[in-house]
């Protein structure tokens, strides 16, 4: 059973006087005051079920407040469950009844739960608050992209092995563990994989190294083979246990994407070492478990693995839109889509618009001017006229300085809300991940934004 919100509050919901009780009290003000924010949530904690039937679950402002509050003060799900538990202004915020206290596995099982698109249409909704208090108007934007990371480490041909051969190795063992046993045959080559990995780090000529390669890649061969013989074997597998066949399948279907990928990994290693070619970045593989990232290179900055993401910033310091590609496309390649999500947005074009030296180009410089953006500026001129962009240089270096905040709004979700690396998985995860930070990240600007208005009262 699943309620869209207590209809009543309890009379121990009292908050503390703290300064983070202070933020928890205002974000709660605006949520309450943004009663449309829950549909969605509730529509994707029933997932197609009906809402009264089935045992009493978190309703949906509860799951959108656990979702908030995690990111909000950056916690694990251990962690939530622990301060839901000891924390009385967080159980006032998250308007928990006496008695219930969420275990992990059912925070992680509802917030996982949200979609990207819900998250989206959230941070919809806040700007509609903003706009409706008439804290951002979209009149004013700047622009940045910044990299996050995936939860993967930097990739090596012979990490990539090793983690393939490691990997596959443990699935079949488990295949194996299945009572009747099915039938396939296969050898553990993962010790002696390890060590040639290790070899393959440490040392330092050249004829070693390729040597240790050539190992390493012939137990990658052996471990594709049995896996070719083990994935129909555990495809067809039947038993009287349900949970055992469907286990068999599922192994199946790992075994099956796990061998594609370490093919791929045998044949980039043959291509780079053996045969010294240089593979391009977009057919490599950098990782089995977040095969989606991306490899990310910005001027002369170490190499990221994950994802570029590009921001919209106001005035007020809120994040008015996100756009998360894949690959990695030059910023000027964004700034169009940028303007044209915004127009969607507000219904107009911003007045003002200020974006990093990597959006200039004289072809985004007449699109803005084109679409009735008066002052558009880049922060490296790159052949542009001054004059060109603004209507003189006092409002140039005016808008070259406010495009510098966006870099502190980025800092801050990244250090405070942990958006420097995603520890969601697979592509849906990271882009909820990102979502879910930019409108927990928007709740507190507003939060505070309230709180100084109100003290000025």
């Amino acid at each position: 059973m699943r309620q869209k919100i207590n209809r009543q509050m309890s009379i121990f919901d009292l908050m503390h006087t703290s300064a983070i009780a202070k933020e928890l009290r205002c974000i709660s003000q605006i949520l309450d005051q943004t009663p449309k924010i829950l549909d969605a949530v509730h529509r994707d904690l029933l997932q197609g079920r009906r809402e009264d039937t089935g045992r009493l679950g978190l309703n949906a402002d509860q799951v959108l407040r656990c979702a908030i509050l995690k990111q909000y003060r950056e916690l694990t799900y251990e962690e939530l469950a622990f301060y839901l538990e000891d924390s009385a202004a967080f159980r006032a915020f998250e308007r928990l009844d006496m008695g219930v206290y969420p275990r992990k596995s059912i925070l992680q099982d509802s917030i996982k739960s949200l979609t990207e698109s819900t998250w989206e249409s959230l941070h919809q909704l806040i700007l509609g608050y903003a706009a409706g208090a008439k804290i951002e108007t979209g009149k004013k934007v700047r622009i940045d992209s910044t990299a996050i990371e995936t939860n993967i480490h930097a990739p090596t041909d012979s990490s990539l092995l090793f983690d393939g051969i490691r990997v596959m190795t443990r699935w079949m063992t488990e295949g194996h563990q299945l009572k009747p046993r099915p039938d396939y045959q296969f050898s553990d080559h993962r010790r002696v994989a390890k060590k040639r990995a290790l070899a393959i780090l440490n040392t330092r000529k050249k004829e070693t190294r390729v040597a240790a390669y050539r190992d390493l890649v012939s137990v990658a061969h052996k471990v594709c083979g049995y896996a070719r013989l083990a994935i129909p074997v555990l495809g067809k597998y039947q038993n009287d246990n349900f949970q055992d066949g469907c286990t068999a399948h599922l192994l199946a279907q790992k075994l099956e994407r796990a061998l594609r990928i370490l093919e791929k990994v045998i044949d980039q290693t043959d291509r780079r070492v053996f045969k010294e070619e240089s593979v391009p970045a977009s057919e490599k593989i950098i990782s089995f478990f977040e095969s989606h990232s991306d490899i990310i290179v910005k001027s002369r900055r170490d190499t990221e693995y994950g994802h570029k993401v590009f921001f919209t910033g106001g005035a007020s310091n809120m994040i008015l839109d996100c756009i998360i590609p894949r690959g990695n496309p030059a910023d000027s390649e964004k700034y169009s889509e940028l303007l044209e999500r915004h127009h969607q947005t507000y219904d107009n074009m911003p007045r003002q618009i200020s974006a990093d030296g990597g959006f200039a180009s004289k072809g985004n410089l007449a699109f803005a001017k084109d679409h009735q953006v008066k002052d558009a500026v880049f922060s490296k001129r790159r052949g542009l006229g001054v004059l060109d962009m603004a209507k003189s240089n006092w409002v140039y270096k005016q808008l070259k300085n406010f495009r510098a905040g966006i870099e502190a709004n980025i800092s801050a979700l990244k250090r405070r809300f942990g958006l420097s690396r995603c520890t969601w998985s697979g592509w849906c995860g990271f882009r909820r991940y990102v979502w879910s930070n930019v409108v927990s990240y928007n709740l507190l600007v507003l939060a505070r934004i309230e709180q100084i208005g109100r003290a000025h009262v």
